[in-house]
């Protein structure tokens, strides 16, 4: 029995046609790396379970401050929430350790602590933290930080640098990196690096200690402003002469001057 020509052609057809390309699955946003330095498992796991519930994040625990150098050597984190009272090698030492490496001096760190006194906090600011949480702590005040810093720290807040700032003693190249006072290198946490270019970058305006705790730390009156007032004072410590430049507004806040 003779094939049909039809039947024939068709199959010939179909065999010949270009068969459609697979369409290759969108590629996933990079997770971000939140390192919790935490040696009570049920607080850790509470911190693991709130931070990863929104898919966007995926959290590394270790229970010992000599865990958290070697975890953070192997790789560097988006973040780290850092509690004080560990085994090995405490808390304020870590931050400091990682402050003077290269590759971690800018990672945010969140200090998670019991110590409740103005001078505890003081003395974690000191140390290099961004931010200070005592325990009890809200987990969902927790989670509103790490998102605030998290933020701070996108394509939206580099492109937001302004360009080198020359005065008659400072001179403060924020996309380097570099401030100098009278031609002395002068080292900032992360924190202050941040506080001094917003206040540059608005020099010669007045701006609330509310306004700096939104767009500097990030927060809608989560912390108190007097995380503000310490870290202006320190600024101006560091900055010397050029220190004059950064005035109290009383009653309203502090500005920039030229």
């Amino acid at each position: 029995m003779q094939p049909n020509p039809i039947t024939r052609a068709s199959t010939n057809a179909a065999s010949s046609a270009p068969r459609p390309r697979p369409v290759a699955p969108a590629p996933h946003a990079p997770r971000t790396r939140v390192l919790v330095v935490e040696d009570e498992q049920d607080i850790a796991g509470l911190i693991r379970h709130t931070l990863e519930r929104g898919g966007e994040i995926d959290v590394e625990v270790v229970a010992s401050g000599d865990a958290a150098l070697k975890a953070v050597s192997e790789h560097t984190p988006d973040m780290i929430l850092l509690d004080l009272n560990l085994p090995v090698l405490g808390g304020l030492e870590v931050c400091r350790l990682l402050r003077a490496r290269p590759n971690t001096s800018r990672v945010p760190i969140i200090m998670l602590t019991a110590r409740t006194s103005e001078s505890d906090r003081v003395t974690g600011l000191d140390a290099g933290a961004d931010d200070y949480v005592t325990k009890p702590f809200s987990l969902r005040e927790l989670a509103a930080r790490v998102r605030a810093v998290l933020r701070r720290g996108g394509p939206e807040a580099q492109a937001a640098e302004p360009e080198v700032y020359r005065g008659t003693h400072l001179v403060a190249d924020f996309d380097a990196v570099s401030i100098t006072v009278d031609g002395q290198a002068i080292k900032l946490t992360r924190r202050e690096f941040e506080l001094l270019r917003y206040l540059v970058d608005n020099r010669n305006r007045v701006l609330s200690r509310d306004r700096l705790l939104e767009r500097v730390w990030g927060y809608d009156r989560l912390i108190e402003t007097r995380s503000v007032d310490v870290h202006i004072g320190r600024l101006r410590n560091k900055l010397g002469p050029a220190g004059r430049q950064i005035e109290t507004v009383v009653g309203l806040g502090y500005r920039f001057v030229e």
